[in-house]
């Protein structure tokens, strides 16, 4: 432990996989990536795919999801995944990238190749590696991969291990392995290559590691780009491994870093390691190299030397990651081990000065990491260079210093005091100067830097290096500075944080708003009074921002507002104190209600206006209101004062003030007012001044009407009589008022006031007023304008009253004027009032001719009607007819004078087309029935003809009407059984009607009527005497069809009769209605007559049901069309032989669907063949050819199928081979299928029919899995194994199929035949795993013999968990021991071999099994084992495990068992390690022995046991030896007295003198007793040896140095070769311990052991390729 702490580099495991539940078959190269040290991404594939996170920062904690991908990585600092797939089936690689915390894809890219390494290279950049190019694709925008060079011809066949680029993205570097060369094949090869952005082009190098770095090369501000690489190449048999750091892109005029290499030297047993990574530490600057095999080499960056080297991991390390935060790396080995490589900052720079003697790589390490351990040597040189005066030097050491040990004032100080030179630059300028080109100086360098430059007066110098940040600012430095510039010193106390000079020197330069921000940033508190008086004396606006900004402060201001104004108001500065004030109180807070009412006062005394301003805001709602209401009424503000009264006294008192108020906030205020204070203020003003405030109250009463209320409003006028005010108040209101008075009194107010216009745009535009009220008041008032009357009896419909008012007010201008200008539409009203008023006909004709046509004539003429005068209309009628009118009003009213006059009315109902009917019919109903008919008949009107018939029994007429009007629903009118009169118009159209038309479509309409009312019998009746008595109609076409189809409805009895008779009916429609009404025997009658003969045998069979008629009928015929119907209904009754006769004669191939069914369903194949023959002439169908070849197989023809299928067909031959063979026609099938050649179904039909070898044939040329598996299963079934053989191996080289194949075969328990199968499968070209592992796995089972040699053979060709099962099961425990070694399950070999050591267990191999377990308690289960079973090789299995297992247990272990003696030697093989258990154990024995001499020596070399217990014990023993021994016990353990006392007992002078010698008892007691003379010999004897001892020390150290300095040169050529490694460790190191590594390994053993050198170890050799 003391050499681990004392390690430069420290190593820790930061976690296992293993213990976060990871399989350690996914700790690969291929499933584990670590792209910083942030995260480690793990892809499993079972138990299901999964990708595991683990966060470094929560390792316990890691995210697992079910994602499947072929790679998986993660961001290095953020929480993105980025996934790979290969498409199946294809060489491309599908790439996505998500977002895990917002659960959304990012981008995502199908690439056209497959990408065989990838990485982030950046934060924002993927690097892909395919198998020919290398491509760049950034995680922003919507970009794709972007191509950035071609892999060069070294990196063929190359597994892609890394892929780098440096900062600047300009540099790239791909590395690769491949297996080695064939003198060394066990070396891996790494190749490189190297890739210029810029240059674009590359450089093929041999490397197995390499790595980007940035260094800073003295005397360049520009950092260098530097790449450092490892190789291990063979050269002409030699191994030579180096490193090389060199610079890529020299700056041109710049320094540039010279090129360096070093030997990396491999121990013996590490002479095929090679190294797998490399890593830099920016912050250290030193390089790490790591092999497979867990040595690493530390260099330094700069001149590539050698810091040290040694193993850190018992596994084979895979992957590395930078760890920047700490300057180290993180490595992960195959047990999945994360470990942590880190710089011990303590122990690293004494390792370099004390063991590798290296003092400037010390100095510069410690300086470069800011590491400590380098003091003395740093202050050694410090004070060597200052001797030689060589200052610069000694600056930039001071500078550089780590950790500032030289940054000191004994430092300033030494440089104070070297006296200047001439010409030269002061020694301290020179270190100042130095410290600051490195960095910032301190407080005190700082200070005394800035004393100089002011004495100089070099001000300038002070601003830059303040604006650089190169000097730490402090109080001391202000005060200094201030003394030549205040503002640089104001900025100094600020950042030195000297909050009173800053406050002091604000104040000063009068910056008080920067004094608060300040304060407040720092959290100091000046004296905020004191400052503000300050102000005030010179800056009164200044003191209000102040006061503001005061006032504005966190916590609330410092100092009360009233104060602050009382300090404003002492000094008369009102506006100030105002505008502080105001500024203050905006929150309008109730407790500021008295700094309201102050600023308010102050104002409405020395400044009215400013009052009146802040009052017009509103901002203030708490102060004394009656106070400033009295203040403003002084102040002459009377509408202020207003609005601040309370009292309705006061209110009145102020308001009559209207000469110095303004109207409009007058009336503003009156809005404030209750309705009931509102009205007396109204009514105080109207009283005081009508006519000078009435258009106030107007004002305030239209504003306020709601408030007020109307009705108040009207009456306050009315009150005052004032008309005026009330037109123009309710002239506002009428538009939006609704209310008939409101509208009615601003008629009335406008009439009043002379308003007749208004009066008059009233009256016709309003919707609301009362039209009577309003009529009566305008006749009374008797307006001279008649026009507001005329517009209310207009509207209102008053037009007899409005007559009567102006004809009896001789207005017959108005009269005139209405009728002709106004309403024309109302002239008939204005006519019969003044016919009511006994007008004279003159004026009433000339009234009526002024308007003519724009009368209405119908309302006219309705009047006159009314009042039987319609003869004055005479004149006026027959003026609009010569004028041509057409209107049926004026023609109406005509017909009716000359109906009236009887002015031959005849001619004028007949010729005059434009009267209507209806009216001038109605008119003639009262006066001549007939005259009506003649209207009624003109005008078609229907209801109104039948009514007046019926009534007056003119039904001779209604029956002529009716007949020829030929309307239906007149018919149906007049036929309607409720019509009483329907009997005497029946006989009026039967006997009159009728027989006069000569119109064949009044007849039909007759008919037709007849046949809608159902009067079947009267219909027949009329028809009869139409038809059969030779009338005119007696062949007509029609009735003839009615006739037979009235009597199939009514009388069927005549049918057959009409039949006979008639002959020119619709046979075709007429036979169908029969068979409709099951007059069968007449529907066939009718059909045979018209030579129908399908629908005549249609009746036969669907209707009589006689097939035997319809048969004969169709002998009689001979119609194919007969036929074709005759068939289908024996088709149908079963009848199928007779139906396929019945459809050969008709020629009819449509039914062959039928037919085929019918025919298969009663299995009469031989006529259906002659069918099918038939059909296939007629038509090409594949369903009829294919029911012909199952025809002829159905009857066994098979050559006619052979003969067929040969000829053209259409066949669906594969259906017809399906079904043959589906329902076992074998024969047939296979001729189907051997002429389409489904090679597939051949080979199964003949294993139907047992033709086992021409179903091999078959399935040769099929070459198809599951028929293979077909055929050859059925061979296997018919024991044909020869055949079923070739069938086999055909399967076998499929995996999905090879597991079924076998356990058919094993089912049926022909398990030689399988093992010959597989044997035989071994030599196939596509032989794969499956079939070496099944074969081991039936071995296991059936021939156990063979299964190891199968094994041997076979190893890296099975499938080894598969066949670790199947051994298992069967108890094979050698060769499943065997299977777990191959397997490298350690553990478990060795715990089969335990369990089963009869079988298992090998001396031998065991011994290599058990030092590669993983499991630390099978070490002791072996411990067990040995002891119980083979006693005589444990002390051989124990020195194997020597440096495995814990001694003390193994002790224990063995004295439990009470067999301490049988593992003696292994004792003391291990006792080196000076354990305390082992050390006693063997005391115990060489006690039990007698053996005093190994005792002793035991004792001398070993001193870990309990010394004073094993002297007790061995006090008294028998032998003197012992108790010598044990004297000498009690001489090393310090208990002098004891061990005299045991040897004086013993008479052993001697002993007991020496240890009295070795002791200071002997000058002690010499002295105590005052003997010192007695003692003197011992003291001049006690000198005299030891002052031999020092002579002999001196001369060998003098010997010693001056063969160091003989040496010094070979000594240094010596470690520039080696490394130094010869002055470090030994060639082979163990890892150090390390927590969860199994308790770490035992230190090296003692050099009298010999070379053991390195514990056992496996030969790893190369990795192998897909597992890296």
């Amino acid at each position: 432990m003391a050499a681990a702490a004392n390690a430069p580099i420290t190593m820790r495991e930061a976690l296992t996989l293993p213990s976060l539940g990871i399989n350690p078959q996914f700790i690969t190269f291929t499933h584990v990536t670590m792209e910083s040290e942030k995260y480690i991404c793990v892809r499993e594939t079972s138990p299901q795919n999964s990708v595991v996170i683990i966060d470094m920062n929560m390792p316990n904690q890691p995210l697992r999801r079910p994602i499947t991908a072929d790679s998986a990585l993660m961001h290095p600092n953020s929480r993105i995944l980025a996934l790979k797939a290969q498409l199946p089936g294809t060489t491309q690689d599908h790439l996505q990238i998500f977002n895990i915390e917002m659960k959304a894809k990012v981008k995502s890219h199908q690439m056209p190749e497959q990408v065989v390494f990838w990485k982030w290279i950046t934060p924002k950049m993927l690097g892909l590696v395919t198998q020919t190019s290398v491509y760049h694709w950034s995680i922003e925008g919507d970009t794709q991969p972007v191509k950035m060079f071609d892999r060069t011809a070294n990196l063929v066949n190359n597994q892609i291990i890394n892929y780098r680029c440096d900062p600047s993205e300009k540099y790239l570097i791909v590395i690769g392995i491949a297996p080695g060369s064939p003198e060394r094949p066990q070396l891996v090869k790494g190749n490189m290559q190297l890739f210029s952005v810029e240059k674009q082009q590359s450089q093929a190098l041999e490397a197995h590691a390499a790595s980007f770095a940035q260094f800073k090369v003295p005397g360049n501000d520009n950092p260098s780009t530097i790449v450092s690489f490892a190789t291990k190449t063979i050269n002409s048999g030699q191994i030579v491994s180096k490193l090389h750091v060199i610079e890529l892109g020299a700056q041109q005029g710049k320094p540039a870093f010279s090129k360096k290499q070093a030997d990396l030297f491999f121990p013996p047993d590490f002479a095929d390691d090679f190294p797998v990574a490399m890593q830099v530490s920016q912050r250290y600057g030193l390089i790490y190299v790591i092999t497979k095999l867990g040595l690493l080499f530390v260099y330094d960056l700069e001149t590539a030397t050698a810091v040290y080297r040694n193993r850190i991991s018992p596994d084979p390390v895979f992957l590395t990651a930078e760890a920047s935060s700490v300057g180290g790396f993180y490595a992960i080995n195959r047990r999945g081990q994360v470990l942590l490589a880190t710089v011990n900052e303590a122990a690293i720079v004494p390792f370099i000065s004390g063991q590798l003697n290296n003092l400037e790589l010390a100095v510069n390490l410690a300086k470069r990491g800011n590491l400590p351990g380098a003091e003395q040597l740093v202050v050694q040189r410090f004070q060597e260079l200052f001797a030689q005066m060589k200052y610069k030097e000694a600056a930039e050491l001071a500078a550089e210093s780590p950790q500032g040990i030289l940054r000191t004032p004994d430092t300033v100080a030494r440089f104070q005091s070297v006296p200047v030179q001439a010409g030269q630059t002061p020694p301290l300028l020179q270190y100042f100067g130095t410290l600051l080109t490195r960095g910032k100086l301190n407080a005190f360098e700082s200070l005394e830097l800035s004393r100089l430059v002011v004495n100089q007066n070099k001000k300038n110098l002070l601003e830059n290096w303040l604006a650089e940040d190169k000097l730490e600012c402090s109080e001391e430095l202000g005060d200094l500075v201030k003394t030549v510039d205040n503002d640089l010193a104001l900025k100094i106390y600020i950042k030195a944080r000297a909050t009173p000079k800053v406050v002091a020197a604000f104040a000063e330069r009068r910056e008080f708003d920067k004094i608060l921000i300040y304060s407040k940033q720092v959290g100091y508190t000046p004296d905020y009074l004191f400052l503000l008086q300050t102000i005030l004396r010179t800056d009164p606006q200044g003191a209000v921002n102040f006061a503001l900004m005061m006032s504005q402060m966190e916590g609330g201001c410092p100092v009360d507002y009233n104060t602050i104004t009382d300090l404003f108001l002492q000094r008369n500065l009102v506006r100030e104190a105002t505008a502080f004030l105001l500024d203050v109180l905006k929150p309008n807070l109730p407790e500021h209600g008295f700094l309201q009412t102050k600023v308010l006062e102050i104002n409405l005394v020395t400044f009215p206006n400013v009052a009146d301003a802040i009052l017009a805001n509103g901002m203030f709602s708490h102060y004394d209101r009656p106070r400033i209401a009295q203040l403003c009424e002084k102040a002459g503000l009377y509408v202020r004062a207003l609005q601040h009264y309370t009292e309705l006294p006061d209110i009145k008192r102020v308001i009559v003030n209207t000469h110095a108020i303004e109207p409009q906030s007058l009336v503003e205020f009156f809005g404030t007012l209750s309705q009931e204070w509102a009205l007396e203020c109204m009514k105080d003003l109207l009283m005081v001044n009508l006519r000078g405030n009435l258009q106030i109250i107007v004002q305030v009463a239209k504003e306020y009407c709601e408030q007020l209320g109307v009705d108040a409003c009207i009456k306050l006028f009315e009150q005052f009589k004032s008309y005026e005010g009330l037109y123009f108040f309710l002239g506002s209101y009428l538009s939006s008022s609704e209310d008939p008075e409101i509208h009615f009194k601003y008629i009335e107010a406008a009439a009043k006031t002379g308003q007749i216009k208004e009066v008059e745009r009233v009256t016709r535009e309003s919707n609301f007023y009362d039209p009577e009220k309003t009529k009566n008041f305008l006749m009374e008032a008797k307006l001279p304008d008649a026009r507001p009357l005329i517009n209310v009896c207009d509207r209102f419909g008053f037009v007899p009253d409005l007559t009567h008012y102006l004809y009896t007010n001789n207005m017959h201008r108005y009269i005139e004027g209405y009728v002709q200008k106004v309403n024309p539409g109302n002239a008939p009203l204005v006519v019969g009032q003044l016919i009511d008023d006994e007008c004279p006909e003159d004026f009433i004709k000339g009234l009526i001719l002024s308007v003519r046509s724009l009368l209405p004539v119908e309302p006219l003429v309705e009047e006159c009607e009314k009042r039987n005068r319609l003869r004055l209309l005479t004149q006026f009628l027959e003026h609009l007819v010569s004028e041509g009118s057409q209107d049926v009003h004026v023609h109406n009213a005509l017909g009716k004078i000359i109906i009236d006059s009887n002015n031959n009315p005849e001619h004028f109902l007949t010729t005059n087309p434009y009267y209507d009917s209806r009216v001038v019919g109605k008119y003639c109903e009262k006066r001549d029935p007939t005259l009506a008919v003649v209207a009624y008949r003109r005008g078609q009107c229907d209801d109104e003809l039948i009514n007046v018939t019926n009534k007056n029994s003119l039904f001779k007429l209604q029956a002529r009407y009716v007949v020829e009007r030929m309307d239906a629903d007149l018919w149906e009118k007049v036929l309607n059984p409720e019509n009483s009169c329907r009997r005497q118009l029946i006989d009026q159209v039967v006997s009159t009607a009728l027989p006069e038309s000569k119109s064949p479509e009044q007849v039909s309409a007759a008919v037709k009527a007849f046949m809608t009312a159902d009067l079947p019998h009267e219909l027949i009746e009329l028809l009869e005497k139409i038809v059969l008595q030779n009338s005119a109609f007696s062949g007509n076409f029609n009735l003839q069809n009615l006739l037979i189809l009235t009597a199939i409805k009514a009388d069927p009895s005549r049918v057959m009769d009409y039949i006979n008779r008639l002959d020119n009916f619709d046979g075709p429609a007429v036979g169908e209605v029969a068979v409709e009404a099951q007059l069968y025997e007449e529907a066939f009658a009718i059909f045979k007559k018209f030579n129908l003969n399908v629908q005549a045998v249609n009746v036969l069979l669907d209707n009589i049901q006689s097939i035997e008629r319809a048969v004969e009928f169709a002998f009689r015929v001979e119609e194919d069309a007969v036929w074709s119907q005759v068939a289908k209904a024996q088709l149908r009754e079963g009848l199928v032989s007779d139906a396929i006769e019945s459809f050969i004669r008709a020629d009819d191939a449509t039914q062959f669907l039928d037919v085929i069914r019918a025919a298969e369903d009663v299995n009469e194949y031989h006529d259906l063949v002659k069918y099918l023959l038939m059909v296939r002439q007629k038509t090409k169908e594949p369903k009829v050819d294919s029911e012909l070849i199952y025809a002829y197989a159905k009857i066994d023809r098979l050559a006619e199928i052979e003969e067929f299928v040969l000829m053209p067909n259409v066949a669906n031959l594969q259906n017809v081979g399906d079904r043959l063979f589906d329902e076992g026609l074998y024969e047939a099938a296979k001729i189907i299928f051997a002429f389409i050649s489904n090679w597939a179904k051949l080979a199964v039909t003949l294993v139907r029919l047992k033709q086992f070898q021409g179903a091999v044939d078959a399935a040769r040329k099929a070459n198809s899995a599951k028929t293979w598996k077909e055929v050859c299963f059925a061979c296997v079934d018919a024991e044909e194994f020869r055949l079923a053989q070739i069938c086999g191996l055909n399967i076998i080289v499929q995996v999905d199929d090879l597991e079924e194949v076998s356990e058919y075969y094993q089912n049926r328990g022909y398990f030689n035949e399988l093992i010959s199968l597989m044997e035989s499968g071994l030599g196939l070209e596509r032989a794969h795993m499956g079939i070496f592992t099944e074969l081991g796995v039936l071995y296991a089972r059936y021939r156990p013999d063979k299964l190891m040699e199968h094994i041997k053979l076979f190893s890296t060709r099975l499938n080894i968990p598969k066949l670790i099962r199947a051994c298992d099961e069967q108890q094979h425990w050698k060769e499943l021991t065997y299977l777990y070694i191959l397997y490298d399950e350690f553990d478990n070999a060795a715990t089969t071999i335990m369990n089963h050591s009869p079988e298992a267990w090998d001396h031998m191999q065991f011994k290599d099994v058990i030092v590669k377990v993983a499991n630390v308690e099978i070490y002791y289960k072996a411990v067990h084992f040995y002891l119980q079973e083979h006693p005589d090789l444990i002390n051989d299995i124990l020195n194997v495990l020597a440096l495995r297992v814990d001694h003390s247990r193994v002790v224990d272990i063995m004295r439990k068992a009470g067999h301490l003696r049988l593992v003696k030697p292994y004792m003391v093989a291990v006792q080196s390690n000076n354990v305390s258990a082992v050390n006693e154990a063997l005391n115990e024995i060489y006690v039990e022995e007698e053996d005093y001499d190994r005792l002793r020596e035991s004792i001398d070399l070993h001193d870990s046991f309990d010394q004073i217990g094993l002297a007790q014990k061995i006090e008294k023993h028998e032998l003197l030896e012992m108790r010598r021994v044990a004297a000498y016990i009690y001489k090393k353990a310090g208990r002098w007295k004891q061990s005299i006392a045991l040897s004086k007992k013993d008479n052993l002078y001697r002993d007991a003198m020496e240890t009295a010698s070795q002791s200071d008892v002997v000058l002690e007691l010499a002295w105590l007793n005052n003997m010192i003379d007695f003692g003197f010999p011992y003291l001049l004897q006690f000198i005299r040896e030891y002052t031999g001892k020092v002579d002999e020390l001196v001369k060998d150290k003098i010997e010693a140095l001056n063969e160091v300095k003989t040496k010094e040169k070979e000594e240094k050529d010596v470690v520039a070769q080696q490394n130094m490694y010869a002055q470090l460790l030994p060639l082979a190191l163990p890892a150090p311990p390390m927590p969860g590594m199994g308790g770490g390994f035992a230190p090296p053993p003692p050099s009298s052991m010999g070379g053991m050198g390195m514990p056992p170890m496996p030969a790893f050799g190369m990795p192998p390729m897909g597992s890296y």
